[in-house]
Order: structure tokens, then C-alpha cells, then sequence
């Protein structure tokens, strides 16, 4: 499928604290709110429909699975944005400002070879897995 028009996602997560996760989308991650309720609240994420959603904590704090990419672990599952590449460096600026722990550091991925990718991986308050990729060429985004 061509990228002629891409139209937003939907994409709703579990989260442990819905305030300490309101406070972390909007203050971190510059999203601003939308629709809320005692239990979820909309957020814009780059133009997506990001919403989270009140789930109680498990007893036992589940665990990642990883996938070995480019000689790194890549947290599964992991969610995220393509970003311009300007956004994902002031991205990167603000997370460090805020001394957010990486999973995976900001680095360049596949150097030099085809789909090569700024990309960062981090967590939210309740344990989700974010990342957050850019392009120098948008072309590369499905190269093989």
C-alpha cells in the first residue's frame, strides 16, 4: 500500500496511575488532552489518537519480551511515532531533559544500509514500551 495519504492511528494502552500517566504524556511528551473520563483520557500523540486507560497493576509486574535488532533488545510489544528528523532530535533533548531511563539509547540503526533510522526506545510510569524513529530519507521507511 502506497503512503499517498496517511490518516491517523487509534491506539489505546493499559495504564497503572491515570494522573501519574496524564502528567507524563502532557508534560514529557507534549500531548495535549482530549476527551477524559474517570477511567481514560484522549490524548493528541502527533496528530494520532493515543488514549489511556486505567487497568489495576498486576500482582506480579509483567515482564518484556525482546527481539534482537541491529545488536540491541527491542522491548515487544513497543508502540511509537515517525518522526521528521528535526522533531525526533528535539525529542531526544527533551527526554534527556527530563532524565528519562532509555531502554535502548538514541542511536542511528541499520548505518549505511537500507531503512537507516534515528530511533530511541523508553518507557511509560505503568511500563509501556515507546519508540520513537525519524528518517533522513522518508523513502527508507519500508526498504528491503
Amino acid at each position: 500500500m502506497a503512503m499517498s495519504k496517511i490518516t491517523p492511528f487509534h491506539v489505546a494502552v493499559p495504564v497503572y496511575d491515570l494522573e501519574e500517566a496524564r502528567k507524563f504524556y502532557r508534560e514529557v511528551l507534549g500531548c495535549t488532552e482530549g476527551r477524559s473520563d474517570t477511567h481514560w483520557t484522549d490524548f493528541n500523540l502527533y496528530g494520532h489518537q493515543f488514549v489511556i486507560h486505567l487497568k489495576p497493576k498486576p500482582a506480579e509486574e509483567a515482564k518484556h519480551h525482546f527481539n534482537p535488532v541491529d545488536g540491541h533488545d527491542v522491548p515487544v510489544p513497543h508502540f511509537g511515532v515517525v518522526l521528521e528528523w528535526e522533531d525526533w532530535v528535539a525529542l531526544e533533548a527533551k527526554l534527556k531533559s527530563h532524565n528519562i531511563k532509555f531502554v535502548i539509547e538514541p542511536y542511528i540503526r541499520f548505518k549505511g544500509l537500507p531503512g537507516e533510522q534515528a530511533t530511541m526506545f523508553f518507557l511509560d510510569p505503568s511500563g509501556n514500551a515507546l519508540e520513537f524513529k525519524a528518517f533522513k530519507d522518508i523513502g527508507q521507511l519500508f526498504a528491503v
